[in-house]
């Protein structure tokens, strides 16, 4: 398979590069894709240098599948160009998720959605990934009516720039900020642009990719997303009410069966997930689970992932899997 990696020099790119690597997905010829200024540069794959190429070369090249990971004007511009040449593009960026004619996938999930005719598939956002990977089998299972989901996201879903304003601060040095305030040694209840209601893009996210992904959209979700500095992965603070009545133990059993989901939670040995324990991982981890008492089939859980990773580069590159498994790339 000829693999385009479109923003192969940022951090979600290189991530994609890497997991590609890992899985020993079946790579003829990697093109690293980038924007003008990195042209001519390098990155590894494999063990060998690979030469950055420019989008105009890259769709030329007519590769069968493009990973995007450049942001959501570049995905506009140029998703539908690669996909008029005969590219299955799988984007990481929100440009394409609402669309109604683009499936939203995480595989495990609802990969039976994706068609031979999809030229452009979205890849969630890190933050919903991980949650609905624990909720669709408890949502199967139990009917979800309601989720109040507050993140404790990583400076690393900024990129660079975020990893960069952390390690300026915490070493007393100036520099590009990708937020308005100090991240060390602060928390900033605000991820994305805020809109009109007073919620961000970063919260509207979660609701509606939810939505689509679980294909029910009356779930009432409200969220309310948190960076907090951490370097790398992602948690969330979950709080679900079903209609229907569960035990610990069946919704411990669901979550336990859903592939790329992992338990960890045992109190009494101070078991529970952690970033700095899911950096480098491709499970979502699960933990704190306990009834909400206050409602009548409530629920309480603690979830974290590598936000790099299962939330965006492993993702995709399972998509592209999924898609080669079931003989949809023509």
């Amino acid at each position: 398979m000829k693999i385009a990696i479109v923003g192969a020099t940022g951090l979600v790119g290189s991530k994609m590069i890497s997991v590609l690597d890992e899985r020993n997905f079946p790579v003829s010829e990697l093109l690293a894709v980038a924007s003008e200024k990195s042209v001519g540069k390098e990155v590894l794959f494999r063990g060998k240098p690979v030469k950055v190429i420019s989008l105009e070369q890259a769709v030329q090249e007519k590769p069968d599948i493009a990973l995007f990971s450049a942001g959501g004007s570049t995905s506009l511009q140029w998703a539908p160009k690669f996909a008029a040449a005969g590219t299955t593009v799988i984007d990481n960026s929100s440009a394409w998720r609402m669309d109604k004619n683009i499936p939203l996938v995480v595989p495990e999930i609802n990969g039976d959605v994706l068609k031979s005719t999809d030229k452009i598939i979205a890849n969630p956002n890190c933050s919903t990934i991980q949650m609905v990977l624990v909720l669709a089998p408890l949502h199967k299972a139990f009917d979800i009516n309601r989720i109040i989901v507050s993140t404790y996201q990583s400076v690393s879903g900024s990129g660079i720039k975020g990893i960069q304003q952390l390690t300026n601060e915490q070493e007393g040095n100036a520099g590009t900020k990708a937020y308005p305030h100090p991240i060390h040694r602060n928390v900033l209840p605000h991820g994305g642009d805020f809109d009109s209601s007073g919620y961000t893009t970063e919260e509207l996210k979660l609701v509606n990719e939810t939505r689509k992904i679980l294909n029910d959209y009356s779930l009432n979700i409200s969220a309310t997303v948190v960076r907090v500095p951490v370097t790398g992965g992602h948690s969330e603070s979950v709080n679900v009410e079903f209609k229907k009545p569960f035990t610990l133990k069946a919704a411990r059993e669901q979550m336990a069966a859903m592939p790329g989901v992992v338990i960890q939670d045992d109190p009494e040995r101070f078991l529970y997930p952690m970033p700095i324990y899911a950096e480098g991982k491709d499970e979502v981890f699960v933990g704190r689970i306990r009834r909400d008492d206050t409602i009548e089939n409530g629920l309480n859980l603690w979830v974290v992932s590598d936000n790099l990773r299962k939330g965006a580069a492993t993702n995709a590159v399972q998509i592209a899997e999924y898609l080669l498994q079931h003989d949809l790339i023509h």
